[in-house]
């Protein structure tokens, strides 16, 4: 895990309102996206749809459904298409289709919508021809918008309602909110620190993302173009050393003052502007694994180190009264408590365990105390804690070192999940883990070995509720670390195949995460860039708050040890293997060829990353 940064893109948004449909297009400096449109109000709902992707065959929509009366206890949307629209599977709801008209039925968790709140179901559909929107819609009978009620739906449940959301849109909008959550430029403390600000973008990243283009651009001009529009988007700054604070000397990373000060000049007047900065460096780090070890040891004198020459020193600079305009997001110590739950087999992680704790409780308590501080702690990916023997006692880890803090669970604004991993946003084609194939569950794949949760946004939801039960707020955001988790290019599935017969030959065929075990990591063959960074990516109802990339694409994951060198980690060695604990063993996935040190430049990654980008840059 290393660092690096981005910038900005724009997107055309289909959105129907009422009785009409609008094209916008819309373009600004690196801000994450939030979908808008126009809305007609009914006496007792408004109705907003839209089309979030469209391939030319296939679609995902979402209709954004606001309670305008007395509030639902539950609630029934219906609506009809006037083509051959057919549904492919939904979420937020339990979706059906009979004819042309679709009907949608509140799931468990959100059927209680207050007056004036809303909800957002949204799923995947198929079609020919074209792709007209629907002209009218009812909740719960009610017409919203005034139009006339659609035909009477069938009300039968799909068997198999999915959790898994829409493919993001292709090219997300930039443009900044006309209204800020906070006013004078960000001094508040909000909910959501990307909403209705810009980002910044990363003068260290580019410079190394241009260079590429430049040695690129001779030989292969198209992907050059490609790689180019790469320093317009915006990544986190890494602090994974104690060097660099105050910046590297090698002239590509700066220190953090300097960032905090070129965000400052990047700043538009009476607009916040965000920067993610990871904190990363606890003593005894990656206990796990050792491409990215700490240079701080897990020691008593390692927690006091720590303390007083890493977090102090970083929020001293991040308390300059000068810097209060700025949203900071803090990306806590990836892999650290984690690794507190699974690995205390492993004495290196038993060892470190208490000072994880101690050290992640230090962290929060100095940046909660700085009002435009917003701290997301690493809750891992799927792939490791997916499994309810994980899930539980995670979100009970992390609320026992939130609750330490002076400010309690208050001091943790939300989570992040995939932080510089590779683990799909969603497996569209996989939207039912239960879905019975030859007789037996889809996870009980050798691929997912019982694990239920296949992709980042199932999980997402899961662990939200599970943090909440544990005593956060509501209100706590999610953010997806979405830099390299596309997994496009030629090898991407693009319809569903429903030949195979047995568990295993079936997800194979369909999933978009091309490893041959989850369990690898480390500079995956085949990897590319995925959805961009994006405010509300599913709706303002949604916990997940936003996609981001901490990752830096095109900066190596980490070495392997050789003749020549004796520092790395085997699971980053091209012809290494990995294990799954079950007696499966696995290629490291690793790009073959290439030894290249964690944190530095890793050009025919990049390369590749850009080239299997998903959706296409």
């Amino acid at each position: 895990m290393e660092q690096g940064k981005d910038r900005k893109a724009r997107r055309i948004t289909s959105a129907f309102v009422a009785a009409g449909m609008t094209l916008g297009v819309a373009g600004g400096l690196a801000a994450l996206t939030t979908t808008s449109s126009n809305a007609a109000t009914a006496a007792g709902c408004t109705a907003v749809y839209s089309t979030t992707w469209d391939s030319g065959s296939g679609f995902g929509a979402q209709v954004v459904i606001t309670d305008d009366g007395p509030a639902w206890s539950n609630w029934t949307l219906s609506y009809s298409y006037a083509g051959n629209q057919t549904l492919q599977n939904g979420w937020n709801g339990t979706w059906a289709q009979s004819g042309n008209t679709v009907t949608v039925t509140n799931a468990a968790y959100n059927g209680a919508v207050a007056s004036g709140g809303s909800v957002t179901p949204a799923g995947n559909f198929t079609y020919s021809g074209t792709n007209a929107a629907p002209t009218s819609f009812a909740v719960n009978g009610i017409t919203c918008s005034g139009t006339v009620p659609p035909t009477t739906p069938s009300t039968t449940p799909s068997t198999t309602p999915s959790t898994t959301p829409s493919t993001p849109p292709t090219t997300p909008s930039t443009t900044p909110s006309t209204s800020p959550s906070s006013p004078g430029g960000g001094t508040g403390h909000v909910a959501n620190p990307f909403l209705g600000a810009t980002s910044y973008l990363n003068p260290d990243y580019a410079g190394e993302v241009n260079a590429q283009v430049a040695a690129d651009q001779p030989s292969n001009p198209t992907l050059a173009a490609s790689e180019a529009k790469m320093a317009d988007f915006p990544t986190a700054v890494w602090m994974d050393k104690i060097a660099a604070i105050t910046g590297t000397g090698d002239s590509v990373h700066h220190g953090l003052q300097w960032h905090l000060d070129q965000a400052l000049t990047q700043q538009q007047a009476g607009t916040p502007i965000t920067l993610e900065v990871v904190i990363y460096d606890l003593p005894g780090r990656d206990c796990a694994a050792l491409a990215s070890n700490g240079e701080i040891p897990a020691t008593a004198a390692g927690l006091t180190e720590y303390e007083s020459q890493y977090i102090d020193p970083i929020s001293t600079i991040l308390a300059d009264p000068k810097y209060a305009g700025i949203r900071i997001v803090a990306i806590v110590e990836p892999d650290s408590l984690p690794n507190a739950v699974t690995n205390q087999s492993k004495p290196a992680c038993a060892t470190a365990t208490p000072f994880y704790e101690q050290g992640v409780e230090y962290a929060l308590n100095k940046l909660h105390a700085i009002p435009n501080v917003y701290n997301y702690v690493d809750i891992a990916h799927s792939a490791w804690l997916g499994w309810s023997s994980n899930m539980g006692p995670a979100a009970q880890e992390f609320a026992k070192v939130a609750k330490a803090t002076t400010a309690g669970v208050a001091s943790v604004d939300g989570f992040i999940s995939d932080t510089a991993n590779y683990t799909p946003t969603t497996e569209p084609f996989l939207p039912n883990s239960t879905l019975q194939i030859g007789g037996n569950p889809l996870d009980s794949a050798k691929f997912y070995q019982y694990n239920p949760y296949f992709d980042e946004y199932d999980y997402d939801q899961a662990m939200y509720t599970q943090l909440v039960g544990q005593g956060f707020s509501p209100n706590i955001g999610m953010l997806i670390d979405t830099s390299r988790n596309g997994w496009g290019g030629p090898n991407r599935p693009t319809v569903l195949n429903t030949s195979p017969t047995t568990v295993d030959t079936y997800v194979a065929a369909n999933k978009v995460d091309q490893r041959s075990f989850r369990g690898d990591w480390c500079n995956q063959n085949g990897a590319g860039i995925g959805a961009r960074p994006t405010v509300q990516p599913y709706g303002a109802a949604n916990h997940i708050i936003a996609f981001v990339w901490i990752k830096p694409p095109g900066e190596s994951d980490g070495d392997y040890p050789t003749a020549t060198h004796t520092h790395g980690d085997p699971h980053c060695d091209p012809n290494g293997t990995n294990t799954d604990g079950n007696g499966g063993t696995y290629s490291t996935g690793s790009i073959p060829g290439y030894d290249v040190p964690a944190g530095q430049w890793f050009a025919a990654e990049f390369q590749q990353e850009v080239t299997n980008a998903y959706p296409a840059l």
